[in-house]
């Protein structure tokens, strides 16, 4: 399995609850900023933010931009249910630092999309709920 690959296999089980992997594959330092905010979270701070989300995200296919042995660049998409209006829609980029093989920094930035991402192509939000 590739850096990528595991990183997105890790929070779709930790989505389920199952957070085994992520504590595989991140560092014991692991730290995130949120620049927005300048509040800095731990795994553990990013397991309850994940966890809170729920069913309110899905998180659509994911693949890698660029992979190397201290840096993966992983994209991905989202389906955003935070009301009973439709669906908002987002694309990711996530940007993974490596120290001694494992996850030790991480940078997401998202923009919105004003279409669905699913629409035309080969896969569908139910593939991934």
């Amino acid at each position: 399995m590739t850096k990528a690959e595991a990183y997105d296999k890790a929070w779709r089980l930790g989505r389920k609850g199952d957070f085994s992997l992520v504590d595989e594959i991140y560092h014991q330092n692991y730290k995130s900023i949120d620049y927005r905010t300048g509040i800095e979270a731990n795994i553990e701070d990013d397991k309850v933010i994940v966890s809170t989300l729920g069913e309110s995200v899905v998180f659509g296919p994911s693949k890698a931009l660029f992979e190397g042995e201290d840096f993966v660049c992983v994209e991905g998409f989202a389906k955003r249910q935070f009301n009973v209006d439709e669906p908002s829609y987002g694309i990711m980029m996530t940007a993974l630092s490596y120290q001694d093989g494992k996850i030790v920094s991480q940078k997401t930035v998202s923009s919105d999309l004003d279409f669905d991402p699913s629409e035309g192509q080969n896969w569908n939000w139910k593939d991934y709920e």
